[in-house]
C-alpha cells in the first residue's frame, strides 16, 4: 500500500462496502482495495485491532480470514520474537469471539493450527491447548475446532513446512492422540444428547483417523467406536449427526486399509458395519435418501478396506462375502444415485480379479457380478412415460455412461458372449415393455465389441433383427439400436452381406432429426472398421457429404461423417483419389469463397470455422499408401485450395480462434502430403511471419514446428526455416519479457519450445550455430519455473533434447517423459524422438557447440532447476527435470557435480518459523544419490524424496 497504513475506520468502511454496497462497481473497488491491504505488512496489525474491537460479524470475519491467510502465505514477514505474542493474541481472540459466529471460530482455529505447524518453538501444542482449555466447558467448542483442523492442515498445500517438520509434528500428534480421544469421549459423556457437540466430536475424531496417527489397539477398546455405531443404528438420529457419524466411520475404515497391522480395530469396525443392515432397511422404508446414501457410503468403504481379504480368503474371516451382499442390497434401491456410490469398488474388484486370473476365484465372484449387472440394467431403464430419445448430457445420461464403462470392466467375469446371448434371449423370448427393451439394448451395446465376432450366430441374428425394427417402435429404442449397430461394425466387416441392409437402416435414421447424429456416428464407425468394403459405397458417402447440412447433425457428428468418408477415400485406387478428394473438399471450399465474397461486399466477417474444421478432418484422415517416387494424389488438390485458405487467414488475422482453425487446417494439409507441400513452403512462411509481427498467435509457432519436422532435414530448406524461426522469435521474446509474460502466455511458451525442439531433432547444428540459440536458452531457463503442465513439459523436453545431441551420436535417444506425460495436440502425429543420423564430425561440432553453451549457462541452469523443483513445480513434473539433470551429468559429470553442489549450498536451511528444513547430511546424501546414479529413474527418485523437504 503506497499511501501508508490505512486507518481502522477506512478499513471498516471498505468491509461494509464489500458486503453491503448496492452498486456492484463499489463492491469490486472495495474487494480490490482489501486484497491489496491483505498483501501488505499492515494487515497483521489491522486484523489484530479489528478482532479486538469486535465491531460486527463482517469485520471480524475479514480480520480472521486475513490473519489465517497471512500466517499461511506470509509468515516469513514476522520476526521470530513476535511469534509467541501472535499465538497468545490469537488464543485470546478465539476465546472472546467464540459466541459471535462459528465461521469466525473456524478461521481463527485454522490460523492457530497453521501457526502451530510453522512455529517450531511451540512444543507440544496439543498438550498446551488441552491443559489450558480442557476443563472449561465453554471453551470446548473452539478447542475441538482447533483439534479438528490441526491434523487436516498437516498436509495442506498452502503451507510449505517441509518433510522434516511434518514428520516431527506427526510424531508429536501421535504421542498426544490418546489424550485427544479421551477428551472427546469425556465431551460425549458430559453432553448427553447435545447434537452439535456430538457432530463436533465425530468430525474431530475423523480428522485424527485421516491423519493416521490413532493407536488402533487403543481405539478398538474405546467407547467412542461403540457410540458411533449406536448413533448410526438409531432410527431417530438427526440427519446432520448421521452424516458426521458416517463420515467418521468411513475415515476409520480408510485408516485401517492395511488390515493386517490393525486387526483388533478392523474386527470391531467390520462387525459394527454388519449391524447396520437393519437400519438401512428402516431408512429405505422411511424414504430417507440422505441416510440411505450414508449407509451405502459406509458399506462401500467397508468393501474397499477388506477387498484384499475378500480376494485372498473369500468367505472366510474378514473376507466374509456378506459385505458384497450389503452392496447388492444397495444396488436394489430404486434411486440410481445409491448404487453409483459403489462403482469405484466394483472397478477395483474387477481389476484385482483380472490380475489374479484364477478361474476358481472368478467362479466365486461370478454370481455377485451377474446380480450387479441385472441391477444395473434395471437402473438404466428410462421412465415409461419418457418421450423422445435418451439424453446423454443430463445426470441420468452421465450415470448410464458410467454404467457402460463399469460393465465393460467387469464383463470378463461373466463372459461377454454368454451375457450378450442371455440379454438377447430376454428380448427374443419375452415381449418386454419398450423401456426394458431399450435398457437391454443399451447394455448389449456396451459389451458388443468384447464379444468374439468369429462364427457367432447370436451376433448375426441380432444384427438381422435390429435392422428390421419398424419405424413405429419408440424413438429411444431406435436410437439405442442404432448405437448397437455402430458398435457391431466388426460383425459387419466379417459378414459383408449385412453391409447394404445396415447402411439402409442407418440412412433411415440419418434422415430423421432426433436420430441423425447417432446414425452419423454409427456410419462413421462402419467406415472406420469396414474401409475396404465401403469403397463400393463411396459415391453414396460423397452424396451425404455434399448434402451434409440438409441433415440435422451436431457439429461432432458432421465432422465424424467426413472422417469416415476420408478413411474410405484413402482406400480407393490412387488414380481416383485426387478427383474424389477434390469433390469432397468442393463444398467446404465453395462455402469459404462465398463467405470471403460476402465479407468484401458488406464489410462484415462471417465465421468460417465450421468449413475449416471440415477441411481439416478430410486432410487429416485421407492417408493413402504412396510408394516412393510417386506423386502424392492429394498434392494437386491442396495446391488448388491454398489460395482460399490463405485469403481466409488474411481476412481473419486478428481473431485468434479462427487463425487457430486455419493453422490446424494447414497443418493437416502439410502432414497429408508431406514433402509434396514444398510449393506452399515459401508463401506460407512469408504469410505466417507477416501476420505474426502484428498478431502473435501461438498457433503460428506450432505450425512452424510442423514445417521444421517435414523439411528440417532438407539441406535447401534449413536456412529458410532458421530465418523463419528468428523472425518468429523476436515478437515472441517481446511478449514473454512483459511483466508476468511467461505466466500469462503459457501456450506461446509451449508452442515456441515445440518449434525449437523440432529444430534440435531435425537440424541441430543449424540451430546451435545461430546467434538466436543463446536467447532461446535464456528464455528456457526462465521458463523452467512455469507451473503449467504442457508449457513446462515442452521447455524441459527442449533442454533435454538439446543437451542429448552433444551426449551421443545415436539416432534414438531415451524417449522423453514428455512423450509419456503430455497429451499431444489434437491429431498431432507422434514422431519418434529421434535425431537424424549424423556424421562423426557433425557430432563433434554439436558436442563443441553444446559445450560452449553449457560453459556459459550450465551453473545458472542447474541452480534454477534445483530451485524450481523445491519451490515452484508440482511433483508430476519431476521426471522431466530428472531427465534434464541426467543429460547434463551424462555430458560432463565432474562439472555437473560442482554445479549441483553450488546450487544446493544456495538453498535455505531453516523455515521462517525456526524449523530445520534440510540438514547437512540430507544435502550431502542427495548430492551423492544424484551424482552416483546409474539410471535416470534413480535421479528422479532422489529428487522426489529431496523436494518433499521443501513442500
Amino acid at each position: 500500500m503506497d499511501g501508508g497504513k490505512p486507518s481502522l475506520p477506512v478499513v471498516y468502511q471498505a468491509v461494509q462496502a464489500l458486503y453491503h454496497d448496492p452498486d456492484p462497481a463499489g463492491k469490486e473497488r472495495a474487494s480490490v482495495w482489501l486484497e491489496e491491504l491483505q498483501r501488505s505488512m499492515y494487515a497483521w496489525e489491522i486484523s489484530d485491532q479489528l478482532l479486538q474491537l469486535k465491531q460486527d460479524v463482517e469485520s471480524c470475519y475479514f480480520a480472521a480470514q486475513t490473519m489465517k491467510m497471512k500466517i499461511q502465505t506470509s509468515f516469513y514477514e514476522l520476526p521470530p520474537e513476535t511469534h509467541i505474542a501472535l499465538r497468545d493474541s490469537l488464543l485470546s481472540h478465539i476465546q472472546n469471539l467464540k459466541d459471535l459466529s462459528s465461521v469466525i471460530v473456524t478461521q481463527l482455529a485454522l490460523a492457530i493450527a497453521d501457526l502451530a505447524l510453522q512455529m517450531a518453538s511451540w512444543k507440544g501444542c496439543v498438550h498446551t491447548l488441552i491443559e489450558k482449555y480442557g476443563n472449561d466447558i465453554s471453551a470446548m467448542p473452539f478447542l475441538i475446532e482447533i483439534l479438528t483442523v490441526l491434523p487436516e492442515e498437516v498436509h495442506s498445500r498452502s503451507l510449505r513446512i517441509g518433510a522434516n517438520r511434518r514428520s516431527e509434528i506427526i510424531e508429536d500428534l501421535a504421542f498426544y492422540s490418546t489424550t485427544v480421544v479421551s477428551l472427546l469421549l469425556g465431551c460425549v459423556e458430559k453432553s448427553a444428547s447435545d447434537e452439535k457437540m456430538f457432530i463436533k466430536v465425530f468430525r474431530c475424531l475423523g480428522s485424527w483417523f485421516n491423519l493416521g496417527v490413532l493407536d488402533s489397539n487403543f481405539m478398538a477398546r474405546n467407547q467412542l467406536i461403540m457410540v458411533l455405531f449406536q448413533v448410526l443404528q438409531r432410527d431417530e438420529t438427526p440427519t446432520n449427526l448421521h452424516e458426521a457419524a458416517s463420515d467418521c466411520v468411513c475415515s476409520a475404515l480408510y485408516a485401517i486399509e492395511n488390515v493386517d497391522t490393525h486387526l483388533p480395530l478392523a474386527l470391531q469396525l467390520f462387525q459394527g458395519v454388519l449391524t447396520l443392515e437393519t437400519a438401512y432397511h428402516m431408512a429405505v422404508a422411511r424414504e430417507d435418501l440422505d441416510k440411505v446414501l450414508n449407509y451405502c457410503r459406509i458399506f462401500t468403504e467397508l468393501c474397499e478396506t477388506f477387498l484384499e481379504m475378500m480376494v485372498r480368503t473369500p468367505g472366510q474371516g474378514l473376507g466374509d462375502l456378506r459385505t458384497l451382499e450389503l452392496l447388492l442390497i444397495c444396488a436394489g434401491h430404486p434411486q440410481y444415485e445409491v448404487v453409483e456410490i459403489s462403482f469405484n469398488f466394483w472397478y477395483r474388484l474387477g481389476e484385482h480379479l483380472y490380475k489374479t486370473n484364477d478361474p476358481a476365484l472368478h467362479s466365486i465372484f461370478r454370481p455377485y457380478i451377474q446380480r450387479l449387472l441385472h441391477g444395473l440394467a434395471r437402473h438404466c431403464q428410462l421412465d415409461p412415460d419418457h418421450e423422445g430419445i435418451p439424453e446423454d448430457t443430463d445426470d441420468f445420461g452421465e450415470f448410464r455412461m458410467r454404467v457402460s464403462d463399469l460393465v465393460k470392466d467387469v464383463i470378463f467375469l461373466v463372459g461377454s458372449t454368454e451375457c450378450f446371448s442371455q440379454l438377447y434371449s430376454t428380448l427374443k423370448d419375452g415381449n418386454p415393455p419398450w423401456e426394458v427393451t431399450e435398457a437391454v439394448l443399451f447394455i448389449m451395446a456396451s459389451i458388443a465389441k468384447s464379444v468374439d465376432p468369429e462364427n457367432n450366430p447370436t451376433l448375426t441374428e441380432v444384427l438381422e433383427q435390429v435392422v428390421l425394427l419398424p419405424n413405429t417402435v419408440h424413438p429411444a429404442v431406435r436410437y439405442t439400436s442404432i448405437e448397437l449397430v455402430g458398435e457391431m461394425s466388426e460383425v459387419v466387416d466379417r459378414n459383408p452381406r449385412f453391409l447394404d441392409p445396415v447402411l439402409n437402416y442407418l440412412m433411415k435414421g440419418l434422415r430423421e432429426k432426433p436420430l441423425a447424429s447417432v446414425a452419423a456416428k454409427a456410419i462413421h464407425n462402419i467406415c472406420s472398421v469396414c474401409r475396404d468394403h465401403m469403397t463400393q459405397h463411396f459415391q453414396g458417402l460423397l452424396d451425404i457429404a455434399r448434402a451434409l447440412d440438409s441433415f440435422a447433425l451436431s457439429t461432432d457428428a458432421a465432422v465424424g461423417l467426413l472422417k469416415g468418408t476420408a478413411l474410405v477415400l484413402a482406400r480407393l485406387p490412387l488414380e481416383k483419389i485426387a478427383e474424389c478428394l477434390s469433390d469432397l473438399c468442393a463444398v467446404q471450399v465453395m462455402a469459404l469463397k462465398k463467405l470471403l465474397a460476402q465479407d468484401s461486399s458488406n464489410g462484415k466477417t462471417a465465421d468460417p470455422t465450421v468449413w475449416l474444421d471440415r477441411l481439416a478432418v478430410i486432410f487429416r484422415h485421407t492417408n493413402p499408401i504412396v510408394e516412393n517416387g510417386q506423386t502424392h494424389p492429394c498434392q494437386k488438390v491442396i495446391q488448388e485450395i491454398w489460395p482460399v485458405l490463405s485469403e481466409t487467414l488474411n481476412a481473419h488475422q486478428a481473431d485468434n480462434r479462427i487463425v487457430e482453425r486455419c493453422c490446424r487446417c494447414l497443418r493437416f494439409a502439410v502432414r497429408c502430403v508431406g514433402k509434396g507441400s514444398a510449393s506452399l513452403l515459401q508463401p506460407l512462411v512469408t504469410q505466417m511471419v507477416s501476420v505474426y509481427q502484428v498478431y502473435p498467435h501461438s498457433c503460428f509457432l506450432y505450425l512452424g514446428s510442423i514445417l521444421v519436422d517435414e523439411y528440417g532435414m532438407e539441406e535447401g530448406c534449413r536456412q529458410g526455416l532458421l530465418d523463419m524461426l528468428q523472425a518468429l522469435c523476436m515478437p515472441t521474446f517481446q511478449l514473454l519479457e512483459q511483466p508476468n509474460g511467461l505466466r500469462n502466455h503459457p501456450d506461446t511458451v509451449d508452442d515456441l519450445f515445440r518449434l525449437v525442439t523440432r529444430f534440435v531433432q531435425r537440424s541441430p547444428v543449424t540451430l546451435l550455430s545461430s546467434s538466436i540459440i543463446i536467447h532461446i536458452l535464456q528464455c528456457a531457463i526462465a521458463a523452467t519455473t512455469l507451473d503449467h503442465r504442457d508449457a513446462n513439459c515442452s521447455v524441459m523436453k527442449f533442454i533435454r533434447d538439446l543437451i542429448h545431441t552433444g551426449v551421443t551420436n545415436d539416432v534414438t535417444p531415451l524417449v522423453p517423459s514428455s512423450a509419456r506425460g503430455r497429451a499431444p495436440r489434437s491429431g498431432e502425429r507422434l514422431m519418434p524422438c529421434a535425431l537424424p543420423a549424423q556424421h562423426e564430425d557433425d557430432f563433434e561440432v554439436r558436442k563443441q557447440l553444446i559445450g560452449q553453451a553449457m560453459e556459459q549457462h550450465g551453473q545458472q541452469l542447474v541452480t534454477q532447476l534445483v530451485h524450481t523443483c523445491c519451490f515452484c513445480l508440482p511433483p508430476y513434473t519431476l521426471p522431466d527435470v530428472a531427465e534434464v539433470l541426467w543429460e547434463i551429468m551424462a555430458f560432463n559429470r565432474p562439472t555437473f557435480c560442482r554445479w549441483l553442489e553450488a546450487a544446493l549450498k544456495g538453498l535455505p536451511k531453516e523455515t521462517s518459523g525456526g524449523a530445520v528444513t534440510v540438514t547437512h547430511k540430507q544435502l550431502t546424501d542427495f548430492h551423492k544419490q544424484v551424482t552416483s546414479a546409474e539410471e535416470c529413474k534413480q535421479v528422479c527418485w532422489a529428487i522426489r524424496d529431496f523436494t518433499r523437504l521443501f513442500r
